[in-house]
């Protein structure tokens, strides 16, 4: 057991900080979700042609965070198994409830977007192998089916891995040119739709705090707006450092125009973010109510590290000076890429950091707004540091796994 450390008058059951760790790393996973879709839309719906070479990878890393988005709220739940009851037993009028369904509806546009990406690949690798007389494979106006010369360029696939491609088609073997065509259409479709339903996802988690008026530091309309950008930012600076580090474990240059555009995207949604976090603590600054002097006592004191040094001091100055000269001046190619990659990781903490303020920092007063206790995560344990660390580790497995059968990149 973590040693607590009261001050001032608090009651009995204010003094445990029931959110813990695990619902840090819970809006934190979401967020890296919506960023990372956000910038998959903007090469496949508004046409950032520099961003084609992480718009696939972007996707993927969007679909495998997803997948374990939920996850630490089910660690959290003492009974992870009834977390479905808000899907059978829903009430209308509860958050939670509400992001269920939300949640439900988002994984399958990005399921479907990530199935119509991947179909040609998948019925081209499925007839690998398999004879001449299989090859109805249409490239153009040239049909392929009696064409040896394409069979012998390509690595032999096993069988299992063509069952799996198989399967994965579900039976459409059409990759003609009108075909493709179509399936490029119903992809800008789908992240056409893809974008609100992110925004939703992740302005929601900031709905879940900003509507508790029972809590000055969380209850303020800004919420949702402020967890929604900051999502974008450590989704964009999760692109940046995981490219770097493919093309870097691949061998391969950092494309310059792609590093360049994300960086300066990054840069402007990091100033939006910055000046609304900073707009909300200054209305509630010149507002003065009466739970002001509790909050100016939780910012100098409790939360002088984590929120004033680490949160704006450093990982959000730096950011912004580092982005900025690489999105208004002409710097030679490693000094660019150094710099946004720099920059990336900081914004990543400088996230973390905000969650870790929001999410602890508003359990650390009493309700009576008159004393402090304090919160020090635990080590080992089912939402300790070490679990925490294992769950934000999965979605890295799962892309992992999941480059052994789809290829990430357009030269693959």
């Amino acid at each position: 057991m973590h040693e607590v450390i009261t001050q001032g008058f608090l009651f009995p059951n204010e003094i445990e900080v029931h959110w813990s760790l695990m619902i840090v790393l819970y809006p934190y996973i979401t967020g890296l979700v919506a960023g990372a879709f956000i910038v998959s839309s903007l090469y496949h719906v508004f046409g950032k042609h520099e961003l084609k070479p992480v718009a696939r990878f972007a996707l993927i890393a969007a679909f495998c965070f997803l997948i374990f988005a939920c996850t630490p709220l089910l660690f959290h739940l003492g009974h992870p198994e009834r977390a479905f009851n808000i899907m059978f037993t829903p009430k209308f009028t509860s958050a939670m409830s509400g992001f269920g369904y939300i949640y439900t509806f988002y994984m399958i546009i990005v399921m479907l977007e990530l199935w119509f990406m991947f179909r040609p690949y998948f019925v081209r690798m499925a007839q690998k192998g398999a004879g001449p007389r299989h090859h109805i494979v249409k490239e153009g106006n040239h049909d392929a089916r009696f064409r040896p010369d394409i069979l012998q360029t390509v690595r032999p696939v096993p069988a299992w891995k063509r069952a799996l491609y198989s399967v994965l088609s579900l039976g459409v073997y059409d990759v003609s040119e009108a075909s493709l065509h179509m399936d490029h259409k119903i992809i800008t479709v789908l992240a056409a739709i893809g974008v609100p339903s992110a925004c939703v996802l992740h302005g929601y988690v900031g709905f879940l705090f900003g509507s508790l008026k029972s809590n000055p530091w969380w209850s303020t309309p800004l919420m949702p707006i402020i967890f929604l950008l900051s999502a974008i930012v450590s989704g964009v600076a999760m692109l940046i450092v995981m490219y770097a580090f493919e093309m870097w474990r691949k061998g391969r240059p950092l494309d310059g125009a792609c590093i360049q555009s994300m960086a300066s995207y990054l840069w402007g949604f990091l100033i939006i973010d910055v000046v609304l976090e900073l707009l909300e603590l200054l209305c509630m600054a010149y507002e003065g109510e009466e739970s002001w002097m509790t909050l100016a006592n939780l910012i100098s004191d409790k939360l002088l590290v984590s929120y004033v040094l680490v949160q704006f001091i450093i990982c959000s100055t730096i950011p912004f000076v580092l982005l900025g000269l690489v999105s208004l001046t002409k710097l030679k190619d490693k000094t660019r890429n150094s710099f946004s990659i720099i920059s990336a990781v900081l914004l990543l903490i400088q996230v973390f950091s905000m969650r870790w303020n929001v999410v602890i920092g508003g359990q650390l007063f009493s309700k009576s707004l008159r004393g402090f206790t304090s919160y020090n995560p635990e080590f080992y344990g089912r939402e300790g540091v070490l679990v925490c660390i294992l769950l934000f580790c999965m979605p890295f497995v799962c892309i992992y796994i999941l480059n052994q059968f789809l290829p990430f990149w357009e030269e693959e």
